[in-house]
């Protein structure tokens, strides 16, 4: 009795590396990342009164408050920017990064139920979230673009740099470096459950500790070096000197930040990989 080969579409085999980053797998279920997507716009927005209005509201709210708090009250100095366009400037970048960690930060926990069931590449989850993300800062950075035409049109003393070409690196990054601290912390989430409410105040503490509300020519030099090795600060401070030229970091605070970037993505890798072959007996 003769028998047919048989060509399998899909091979499911046991995951013995601890580092595994399988592009191939993630393109092929491309598709679901689209259907993550759309789940999450439509979850979040499916049922408010102004829908995607809050893309537009959430950063002139925070710009409002911190153009009162900060630069009303405790008059703190801006550099020169427009204090709208510095703040707003901060605003929507930080809020695309904040939003990728805390939303990758939840990928085990929130989606245990849908990993039990069925088996597809972990990985399509946390970039999800990312993508999700991009797509409000989008928006917010259309606002953005408006608001800075508008007080150009009026006369307000900026230029754009070169550096605004690196935008899109400069998304990039965030989004990287979001996710990497993410897949980290979602994976120690898995046994130690505190850290589901730790997080947001961190990420908020997070906020205070890079030059949002103020210029980074406010920090005394003597703490530069340190203040710096904060991975965020030098992207921040790049976005901002696109648009203001206000003054790009050096090579050398740039290449930490960027170096720490990548290290934070592939230890997040690993972890999750490591977590990931028995998490079900944890979450």
């Amino acid at each position: 009795m003769s028998t047919e080969k048989e060509n399998w579409t899909t091979i499911i085999t046991p995951k013995n590396s601890f580092f595994r980053l399988n592009l191939k797998e993630l393109w092929q279920y491309r598709d679901l990342i689209t259907s993550f997507v759309k789940r999450d716009f439509t979850a979040t927005y499916k049922q408010t009164i102004l829908g995607p209005l809050w893309f537009f509201i959430q950063p002139i709210f925070t710009t409002i408050m911190f153009l009162i708090v900060f630069g009303n009250i405790a008059k703190i100095p801006t550099d020169g920017v427009p204090q709208v366009l510095f703040y707003m400037n901060g605003i929507i970048l930080w809020n695309y990064f904040s939003k990728c960690l805390v939303s990758t930060s939840n990928t085990f926990v929130s989606n245990a139920g849908i990993f039990k069931k069925v088996y597809f590449s972990r990985l399509t989850m946390p970039i999800s979230n990312v993508i999700s993300a991009l797509v409000q800062f989008a928006i917010q950075f259309i606002l953005f673009i408006i608001i800075l035409i508008a007080y150009k049109i009026h006369g307000a003393d900026f230029k754009l740099s070169f550096a605004v070409f690196a935008v899109p690196l400069f998304v990039l990054q965030m989004a990287v470096l979001g996710l990497g601290i993410g897949l980290i912390i979602t994976s120690l989430t898995t046994k130690y459950r505190d850290l589901t409410y730790l997080i947001g105040f961190a990420v908020q503490l997070w906020m205070y500790a890079t030059p949002i509300v103020y210029p980074l020519s406010m920090v005394p030099e003597k703490w530069r070096s340190v203040y710096v090795l904060n991975p965020v600060v030098p992207i921040l401070e790049g976005f901002k000197h696109a648009f203001f030229s206000t003054g790009m970091p050096s090579v050398i605070e740039y290449g930490v930040s960027v170096g720490t970037t990548i290290f934070l993505l592939f230890a997040g890798i690993f972890v999750f990989n490591f977590v990931e072959k028995n998490f079900v007996d944890t979450v």
